[in-house]
């Protein structure tokens, strides 16, 4: 006889694993256990094989592998007694799955057992099925499941019944096979083959529609009988727990009543009389009570409309939140933010327990609540709601100040009735918690304070104010510097009081103390320094009889380790120094913010990489998307590769290339003296002055001002002069155009190398469209063309809202002038002009191509046409 197959007992070999110190002696211990089973199904021993499987069962829960042994098991489940089929069909639900091929050995062994008159086998036999049943198997065995639905004995109904919702489960169609049996068990007085009789209908109900209407026709009364003798049973010691009866059978009948009521009206009259009995004689104060009332509620809720008993479950959520376990309040909360897409009014009702759930202890809690209250609000509680969550803001967490921010930032811009109002709100947040607010909060309360050009004085005294007292909240700092930037004036001279407000004695010199304090604060980050830096330069156009001492701060930032701020303080102090003709013009206040082009850029309708002609676009109301053509040229060209085309400057590039920061074209506004090029996203905009006119280069070779440099300082000296603006705004074919430091260098027509003026060409031509270039060069210069775009519709149409876009590869540089109009009208009776300046730094190497894309709207409907232009003259 084998001395390990026989000498070692099973609580043996579990004494000596665990006395093992390390995972080698564990090691050691199993495969000397393992090498023994192995000899001993070598030596085919059925006198130790349940003990050999019972060792191995432990082993593969310890994590070793014990495949070797599934055979044994198949041997075991053959056997004739009782004890070898129980370790059999057990070693075959752990050691095995559905997805083993051997598993198919084991289905006539089932089909043997579940015929077998001893039903404690057939029980073995079903529990084994309902635990590793494939599909093959389902299909095989159905049909003995089915006929023991009828069994006398209950256990045997009660397995079957579980058996047969795995079978469905795998095979659906077969579904249809059980439908009768599974009505017969809701007639079931023993609970556990009710319980099992219920879930069997209400999976049946998931997977096949004719058994839901089955059901629900033929079954809802019968179960609504039942689950009132449920309710109304007397006490019974079996089934009692905290003195309710038979919770569980309570919480699957509930279930299954909410999938028939469910989209049916009939159904769900028949149980409104139930349910409000269940929701009224519940107690609530055990676990089994609350686990009722919840799925009652849900019952409630799912089913069809029945105002009064939705009101009735609100007012149990509402009692949940009272309760002093963390999970009934979670559980309650979770079911309130369901229940507000349904009765929002009767959730209203609980509206202070649900503040008080913000301020709890436990961060689930608060974090569920807080979603909660922002589905709450609306425009007639939006004020209260907001004084309440600002009011805790001051007293919470670290933790939770970036969700409680998120939250009261967004309430307050959906629903503010009022620019005044939300400017409040928006201060208070910041000076309570400006370091948790993110960068597109702060960015839109400047765009709402350019708007509310009536608010200006007051919003700048406001955070004049806030700024002594909260100098540490980043956020708040830089929309308080970029206020007295702008609105310096208004400060000091106390303009645009409102009613009741005081007034704030502040002169230029305490304007420009605030400013100082920032640029010289430790903590303050590079962003906020620079945005510093720029309000000086603002202050210095505002108060020029300060501007000595606000050139001394400037120039401390010259020596600066960091290269943004030493390079702004450079250029601004030239700017005090050599352009004081200009300043004025350059250091002008801010146009009015665009905040139908903010609010699309921040939904992502409007990428901030968009390069347009400047033809002005429609007006489009806030909230509404910007057509498509106006999407960035990045889908237009392949960027990844070398010859890639870049997008058209629209004079933001080098701002782009030099920060890392993003700008776009946006509207002009009408009656500014410089609107139609300047830019209206101040919030990264280096200046505060927009988009600039001049073409950008790649690269900065100095500090020293050139025309093509990309430097901000390049962007100021380009600014056109009023008088300049007046000049360079003649027709495009004047023959002159105008280099706004140097005065005026004549343009000529554009000729080949024999002198011969080269011909207009047609660029691009549709159905719809022809587009005719003329060049020209400037002399001295045989890299840069100018070119005239005449646009020509060739419809009876007109076309609205006319864009054109071009992009060419890295080796030429583009700018595009704005368009004549945006409005292009039919049969060749109008036309629009724009003109283009490419500079070519392969002259003579490489020619010239461009990729085109032209946005209109026609019939409102919007339209893009795009193509490449190669059509170019040689040596141009």
């Amino acid at each position: 006889m084998n001395p390990f197959s026989s000498g070692t007992r099973l609580r043996d070999m579990i004494r000596s694993i665990r006395a093992c110190k390390t995972a080698a002696e564990e090691r050691a211990v199993v495969r000397k256990e393992c090498a023994a089973i192995r000899a001993a199904i070598n030596e085919n021993d059925p006198d130790y094989r349940h003990r050999n499987l019972a060792k191995l069962m432990f082993i593969h829960m310890l994590g070793y592998p014990t495949h070797f042994g599934q055979m044994e098991c198949l041997k075991l489940i053959a056997s004739a007694g009782f004890p070898e089929k129980r370790i059999g069909y057990l070693g075959l639900m752990l050691l095995l799955d559905e997805r083993q091929e051997v598993l198919m050995l084991v289905t006539n062994s089932l089909k043997q057992d579940l015929n077998h008159s001893n039903q404690y086998i057939v029980g073995l036999a079903l529990c084994a099925l309902g635990n590793i049943c494939s599909a093959e198997m389902a299909r095989d065995l159905a049909p003995e499941v089915e006929r023991l639905l009828q069994f006398r004995d209950p256990n045997i109904r009660k397995k079957a019944a579980l058996c047969s919702i795995r079978i469905i489960k795998k095979v659906p169609e077969l579904a249809e096979n059980f439908i009768n049996p599974a009505a017969s068990l809701l007639k079931e007085k023993h609970h556990g083959v009710l319980i099992t009789g219920v879930q069997l209908c209400t999976d049946l109900c998931k997977v096949s529609p004719e058994a839901l209407e089955h059901f629900r026709n033929k079954c809802t009364d019968p179960l609504v009988k039942v689950l009132k003798d449920v309710v109304n049973s007397p006490y019974a010691p079996e089934y009692d727990i905290a003195g309710i009866t038979d919770p569980f059978l309570h919480i699957r009948l509930l279930k299954l009543l909410r999938v028939l009521g469910e989209g049916d009206a009939d159904a769900s009259d028949s149980m409104n009389d139930i349910l409000a009995q269940v929701a009224t004689k519940t107690e609530s104060n055990k676990n089994a009570g609350n686990a009722i009332l919840y799925q009652c509620v849900e019952t409630i809720m799912s089913i069809e409309d029945n105002s009064g008993l939705r009101v009735l479950a609100i007012n149990i959520l509402g009692r949940f939140l009272s309760n002093r376990d963390n999970n009934i309040r979670y559980v309650a909360l979770n079911m309130l933010m369901k229940a507000i897409a349904v009765d929002a009014q009767a959730v209203q009702r609980h509206r202070a327990t649900i503040l008080e759930c913000v301020k709890d202890s436990d961060i689930s809690i608060r974090k569920r609540a807080l979603e909660l209250v922002y589905l709450l609000v609306n425009e007639s509680n939006v004020k209260p709601l907001t004084k309440e969550l600002i009011d805790y803001l001051e007293v919470s967490d670290q933790d939770f100040k970036g969700d409680l921010t998120a939250k009261i930032c967004s309430v307050v811009e959906r629903f503010s009735p009022e620019k005044i109002w939300y400017i409040d709100q928006m201060l208070k947040v910041l000076s309570e918690a400006g370091n948790f607010v993110k960068d597109e909060v702060w960015h839109g309360l400047i765009v709402v304070i350019s708007n509310a050009t009536d608010l200006h004085g007051y919003t700048v005294r406001s955070l004049y104010r806030a700024f002594h007292s909260s100098v540490e909240q980043e956020s708040l700092v830089r929309v308080a510097i970029w206020c007295i930037g702008e609105y310096a004036d208004l400060l000091i001279n106390n303009s645009g009081m409102l009613a009741g407000e005081e007034s704030l004695a502040v002169s230029a010199s305490d304007a420009i103390d605030v400013v100082e304090i920032v640029i010289k604060h430790h903590t303050s980050d590079l962003s906020t320094k620079a945005m510093a830096l720029l309000a000086l330069l603002k202050l210095s156009g505002r108060f020029p009889s300060h501007s000595q001492r606000i050139r001394d701060v400037i120039v401390q930032c010259k020596g600066s380790l960091l290269l943004e701020l030493q390079q702004r303080a450079i250029e601004f102090n030239s700017i005090i120094e050599k352009h004081q003709n200009i300043r004025s013009t350059l250091l002008e206040r801010m146009p009015v913010l665009d905040e139908t082009t903010y609010s699309g850029r921040r939904a992502g309708s409007l990428p901030a990489t968009v390069s347009t002609s400047g033809a002005t676009p429609a007006k489009i109301p806030n909230g509404v998307a910007k057509p498509a053509a106006a999407a960035p040229l990045v889908d237009l060209l392949d960027l990844s590769s070398d010859d890639t085309p870049m997008p058209s400057s629209s004079g933001n590039d080098f701002l782009n290339d030099l920060l890392g920061v993003d700008l776009s074209s946006t509207p002009s506004i009408p009656g500014a003296s410089q609107a139609p090029n300047l830019g209206t996203d101040v919030l990264l905009d280096l200046l505060s002055i927009g988009t600039p006119a001049q073409n950008s280069s790649p690269t900065i070779d100095s500090l020293t001002p050139s025309k093509e440099s990309k430097s901000p300082l390049a962007a100021l000296e380009a600014l056109p002069s009023p008088l300049a603006s007046a000049k360079a705004s003649s027709p495009a074919g004047s023959g002159s155009m105008m280099d706004l430091l140097d005065g005026v260098s004549p343009v000529q027509p554009a000729s080949d190398k024999n002198g011969q003026p080269y011909p207009s060409v047609v660029a691009y031509e549709s159905s719809s469209l022809k587009i005719m270039f003329d060049f020209s060069k400037p002399p001295g210069n045989p890299q840069t063309t100018h070119i005239k775009a005449t646009f020509t519709n060739k419809t009876a149409n007109t076309y609205s809202d006319f864009i054109f876009q071009a992009a060419v590869p890295k080796f030429l540089q583009l700018h595009l002038d704005p368009a004549s109009s945006n409005t292009l009208l039919g049969s060749g009776t109008g036309s629009i002009t724009q003109s283009l300046r490419v500079t070519n730094s392969q002259h003579g190497k490489k020619a010239i191509v461009m990729r085109i894309r032209i946005a209109y709207k026609l019939n409102n409907k919007d339209v893009l046409e795009e193509g490449q232009i190669n059509s170019f003259p040689r040596n141009l």
